[in-house]
């Protein structure tokens, strides 16, 4: 049993929310792609009447033991032909020509693929969409909360905690577009028998194709695109680019949540004991959802990375560049699916402690305003005099323990020049007062949720 299987040891962390894309999503899937050829067929007049109804009666999952296809795959490099033996062998003899006529394995497995991928992207989406409205509403919530900035890992100048939101924001509404972008348009059906000519359906090849694309809802190719696995990589690069956006506000909560920060702290499930526990420190309140978030986006890189090497392939119908990408393409779905249901939850119960934001800038003692003293001071000091001059207090500060503020005003190699530039100890506190140095970040905040509002409103 593997971790994307229900029941399976690490699926409640790596294979939560509504993505299938496990042995029966798979199966499924093929079937699917099989009872629509049957049908193509038939309105192409190269299969009885009925036969398509009859296949598509058959091809039930449920009907058919994966393990012992899988089995049989050993044989074939693929688990299609046995599928199709046992397929025939649950239809009616007068519709037994119509399963799998013209096709070959590619033809059913890529299509699947491109199945399994946009009902997994349906429940992407979905979750995607919790998970931008949560960001929307702590931007709007804190579009004034001020915190520290941070770079490097060290405070920097002060931002809001609805700007970060913001953030996080416009990263999953552009990877929720692009994902969308690539279902839309790119998860096209397959379908060109032996070596890309469906020369065994004669002349009526390409409407059967055109059929094929049309009763399973994806678009038609100009072509078959056996060879061509530019599709497979931008679907590949849309979930890559989900986890990455994904990634970011979980990596920031990890942050944010230390002990020694606690500016943010996750929500306990609605149902069911507190989380976060330790086994072996009682005391602890990790930070589990995003843990578990970025333990499926870091995989995806590597994931995406396979499947673009695989993109090479021989002639007309690779040996083993092809075969190298299901596994990698069915984990790359399920590990976003899982990390878009872990942050949908995430980011809708996140708490926000705006007194320790303000208590952990305040605990910089005015360096993070430096700056803007630094601006303050260049009309009349030079922008590189005031610099210098700020500099060296900044570090007799940190030296000394006290206060910028203090150390400007209370030692005369800096209160002279400070004095000389016309500023007044009241001028020199309101510079360090770190609401007065947002920039435009309410501005973005505002930006960003207008941006939002109306993706949600083309969309909805």
């Amino acid at each position: 049993m593997t971790d994307s299987e229900p029941g399976g040891l690490f699926s409640a962390l790596f294979g939560r929310g509504g993505v299938a894309a496990g042995d029966a999503a798979w199966l499924q899937a093929m079937l699917d792609a099989e009872a629509a050829l049957a049908r193509a067929l038939e309105r192409a007049g190269l299969a009885a009447p009925g036969a398509g109804a009859a296949v598509t009666q058959a091809a039930r999952a449920d009907r058919f033991d994966a393990a012992q296809l899988g089995a049989q795959a050993a044989l074939t490099g693929n688990p299609v032909p046995a599928l199709v033996r046992a397929l025939t062998g649950q239809v009616p003899d007068f519709a037994r020509p119509a399963v799998h006529q013209g096709a070959t394995s590619q033809d059913i497995l890529d299509t699947a693929a491109m199945l399994l991928a946009r009902r997994a992207a349906e429940v992407i989406d979905a979750d995607l969409a919790v998970a931008a409205g949560a960001a929307a509403r702590l931007a709007a919530e804190h579009s004034g909360t001020v915190m520290a900035g941070r770079t490097l890992l060290q405070q920097a100048v002060p931002v809001t905690f609805g700007l970060v939101a913001a953030g996080w924001l416009t990263a999953i509404d552009a990877a929720r577009a692009r994902l969308a972008a690539v279902c839309t348009g790119r998860l096209a059906a397959q379908l060109g028998g032996a070596a890309g000519t469906l020369a065994s359906l004669g002349p009526a090849g390409p409407d059967v194709a055109r059929s094929f694309a049309a009763e399973l809802g994806l678009p038609a190719p100009v072509l078959p695109w056996h060879t061509d696995r530019l599709r497979v990589i931008e679907l590949a690069a849309a979930l890559a680019g989900v986890c990455a956006a994904l990634g970011k506000p979980a990596r920031d909560i990890t942050l944010l949540a230390q002990s020694e920060v606690g500016e943010v702290a996750e929500g306990d499930p609605p149902d069911g004991p507190a989380a976060g526990g330790s086994s072996a420190m009682p005391h602890k309140r990790n930070p589990v959802a995003a843990v578990v978030v970025l333990g499926c986006t870091r995989r995806a890189p590597g994931l995406l990375a396979g499947l673009a090497a695989a993109a090479e392939q021989e002639h007309q119908r690779a040996a083993g560049a092809w075969h190298a990408e299901w596994e990698p393409l069915a984990d790359l779905l399920r590990l976003t699916g899982s990390a878009a249901s872990w942050s949908a939850s995430l980011l809708a119960g996140l708490h926000i402690d705006a007194a320790r934001m303000a208590a952990n800038l305040a605990a910089a003692r005015g360096l993070p305003m430096a700056e803007h003293l630094t601006a303050v001071l260049a009309p009349a000091l030079g922008r590189l005099a005031a610099h210098d001059l700020i500099a060296r207090a900044s570090r007799r500060a940190v030296e000394a323990g006290r206060p910028l503020a203090d150390v400007l005003l209370g030692t005369p190699e800096f209160a002279g020049p400070v004095r000389a530039a016309g500023l007044t100890e009241l001028q020199v506190t309101d510079a360090l007062e770190p609401s007065s140095y947002l920039g435009a970040a309410v501005t973005f905040v505002a930006a960003a949720l207008a941006a939002h509002h109306h993706t949600e409103g083309a969309t909805g």
